[in-house]
């Protein structure tokens, strides 16, 4: 361990000079002992500390969201660490006393995971039960907890039964998801298909219009439906600026930039226009964290690869791991995962007392960083927005380095409610008495964006919802074409004050049905009276991506004489839109030549049923190769660490490209009865994509 820590001593970066003097002055470092905080700043650090060990007491608005629930509809919107888990939790017990069953839900399995242990030690491990997808226990529990398109699919499946879902009270965790661009249909839905005899409990920390939601709930619901807000938060926030020197100032003056910050930031404006501000040093500004008694913290940064190289570039922690258990620790948790026991980032991790966490990476090491941080043993961990996306270890100190966020296709604008998901990590109740936003200068960051951001309430959400081929087809199953337009004019989008707007939504929606609707009679899965056929039934259940084209390879017979690693292979393309190519070195190549045959067959046959949507305005997904070869490879039992080291991909987007692969391939297990040779294949395919370090 010492030569690790020389070795990270002798390889640490240099600070480059710089020309002329203006440039000198605005990239000032310290050398020596940094300057001593702002006085204003000395009055808000002076806040820092442990609060004395009290009995817990609920708040009023806990209390007053538990009793409403057991009679109507609440929305509770209250911040990150106020206590919103404890609500479901006591409303659970309420429910479950009186033989009633409850459903959690979350957007992440990972998110699902946490709350099955959470709530197994709370309820006892009997009463509780997960459905995620890739993972299914005790299913007839009283309590379950899983992802929203796991119940979505149960409505679904109800409503065509005609059998009533046993279920009385449906908590929806992380309720904003209601406005994600991607997912929010599927929030959407499960509201407004759920039974209005079943109770919703929405939790969320960021719903600004929280009564404009309560009111198009009892609008399609016709029941009482309440908003319980906390008035505060529970560990108060303070807003802190690093000046290029290395003093720490407020960030704010009241509703402005602190009197000494301001003038920084128009020069700050100039220089990231010109894109000559430099890189902050990650060992200087742990170090001011540290003089300053505001760790651990989270950094905020803006890409994966940034996460990785901040790691490689610290200082070794003061602490060796041995000295505190820290390394016991670690150690512990991987040993059952050879993957993780021989990490590239494990030596990292216990030498600099710092984590990398994003969506590149393993599912299993990004939770051994959660643990780890939890447990107290990180200083700091360097992530992406995925931190800000439910997962739960809150820190004293958020540091934002940047402005701006990646959307899926390019760097926009922070909105208020991506702040204020990052900063609802500030403050850990019970373990300080106030959390903190440092602000760090850079060619990333607006000042004043950031100001107005932190001063600004979350954006209101907006209704996501949109029609798809699965959604069109399970709802046909129980519903004329007449009622499926009736459904869709309950959505949030249509529900506006002004007639004429929701008029616009409404006839919107219509459109687009009728335009799937006429797709699916063309090709024979709708009958001319809007009733599924035989092909349109089995292929309702096949609840994904992109069902149409896997149904018309199902029925051209594509996938009837493929082994499982050919079946595994061929369904991978189908789970990523992304049209990002991935590289694999010439000799993995090699190892899927026998795979290219049958992927060229696929496309061929599917170049029709492209071409037919695209001809009707429909977006049409990128068929690669390499997500195939990827999956052909991993069932063909290639070892984790040569899979990802002779590929351009991040481990975590292979790992994910992976489990959907696995979620794609179980919907073809409901084809048992029409399709019992793939549903084997299917079922064998499986087997051979999940091992580890995937489970």
């Amino acid at each position: 361990m010492k030569a690790l820590y020389d070795k990270k001593a002798t390889t640490r970066r240099k600070t480059p000079s710089h020309g002329t003097r203006t440039e000198r002055l605005r990239r000032e470092r310290v050398t020596g002992k940094e300057p001593r905080p702002h006085r204003a700043a000395q009055r808000l650090l002076a806040d820092i500390g442990t609060p004395e060990p009290a009995p817990f007491v609920p708040d009023p608005f806990q209390l007053e969201a538990v009793t409403r629930i057991m009679h109507e509809d609440v929305l509770v919107v209250a911040p990150t660490g106020s206590g919103k888990t404890w609500i479901a939790l006591e409303a659970t017990k309420k429910y479950l006393a009186a033989a009633a069953k409850v459903w959690y839900a979350t957007p992440l399995k990972a998110l699902s995971n946490a709350k099955y242990e959470e709530f197994g030690e709370a309820l006892g491990p009997e009463r509780v039960g997960i459905l995620t997808g890739d993972r299914k226990e005790n299913p007839d529990a009283e309590f379950i907890v899983g992802t929203t398109e796991i119940l979505r699919n149960q409505l679904y499946d109800a409503m065509q039964s005609g059998e009533d879902l046993d279920l009385h009270l449906v908590v929806l965790d992380e309720a904003h998801y209601l406005g994600d661009p991607e997912r929010g249909v599927v929030w959407e839905e499960v509201m407004i298909y759920l039974p209005a005899r079943v109770h919703i409990l929405l939790l969320s920390a960021t719903v600004s219009n929280a009564n404009e939601v309560v009111q198009w709930l009892r609008h399609i619901r016709g029941r009482k439906c309440s908003v319980v807000q906390a008035t505060g938060r529970p560990v108060p926030l303070h807003a802190l600026f690093r000046m290029p020197n290395g003093e720490i100032t407020p960030l704010l003056d009241g509703q402005k930039l602190f009197p000494k910050v301001a003038p920084f930031a128009q020069v700050q404006r100039k220089a990231r226009r010109s894109r000559e501000f430099p890189a902050p040093d990650m060992n200087e500004i742990i170090a001011t964290l540290r003089e300053c008694h505001l760790l651990p913290a989270i950094i905020f940064m803006k890409a994966r690869a940034e996460c990785d190289r901040a790691i490689e570039r610290l200082a070794p922690s003061s602490v060796a791991p041995h000295e505190d258990g820290f390394e016991a620790a670690v150690r512990t948790y991987v040993e059952p995962y050879p993957e993780l026991s021989n990490h590239r980032g494990l030596e990292d991790l216990l030498v600099t007392r710092a984590g990398s966490h994003h969506a590149g990476q393993l599912p299993g090491w990004r939770l051994l960083i959660e643990k780890m941080m939890v447990l107290g043993y990180l200083d700091v961990i360097f992530s992406t927005s995925t931190v800000a996306a439910g997962v739960n270890f809150p820190a004293r100190t958020v540091v934002l380095l940047q402005s701006d966020r990646f959307n899926g296709t390019s760097f926009v604008d922070m909105s208020a409610t991506d702040l204020h998901q990052m900063t609802g990590r500030a403050g850990r109740r019970g373990k300080d008495n106030t959390g903190f936003i440092l602000v760090i200068p850079g060619k990333f960051m607006d000042t004043g964006l950031a100001k107005k951001l932190l001063l600004s309430p979350p954006e209101p959400l907006q209704s996501r919802i949109t029609v798809n081929f699965s959604m069109v087809l399970n709802l046909l199953l129980s519903h004329d074409p007449a009622g499926v337009k009736e459904l869709l004019g309950h959505s949030f989008a249509s529900f506006h004050k002004n007639p004429r707007v929701s008029e616009k939504v409404n006839r919107r929606l219509v459109r687009e049905f009728q335009a799937h609707l006429d797709v699916l009679q063309e090709l024979g899965y709708v009958d001319e009276h809007g009733v599924p056929t035989y092909d349109g039934r089995w292929a309702a259940r096949l609840r994904l991506d992109h069902p149409l084209l896997i149904a018309e390879l199902i029925r051209q017979g594509e996938f009837r004489n493929c082994g499982p690693r050919e079946l595994a292979a061929l369904i991978a393309p189908f789970v990523t839109d992304k049209d990002k190519e991935v590289h694999m070195t010439r000799e993995l190549w090699q190892d899927t030549r026998s795979l290219w045959k049958s992927f060229r067959r696929m496309a061929g046959r599917l170049r029709p049923i492209m071409q037919f949507l695209d001809s009707r305005g429909f977006a049409i997904p990128p068929i690669m190769f390499w997500p195939a070869a990827s999956a052909f490879l991993w069932a063909t039992e290639v070892e984790w660490s040569e899979l990802t080291s002779h590929m351009t991909a991040d481990e975590g987007d292979l790992a994910m490209l992976m489990l959907r692969d696995a979620d794609h391939l179980r919907q073809l297990l409901s084809l048992e009865d029409e399709e019992p040779q793939l549903a084997a294949t299917a079922r064998r395919a499986l087997q051979l994509l999940m091992r580890s370090p995937l489970i």
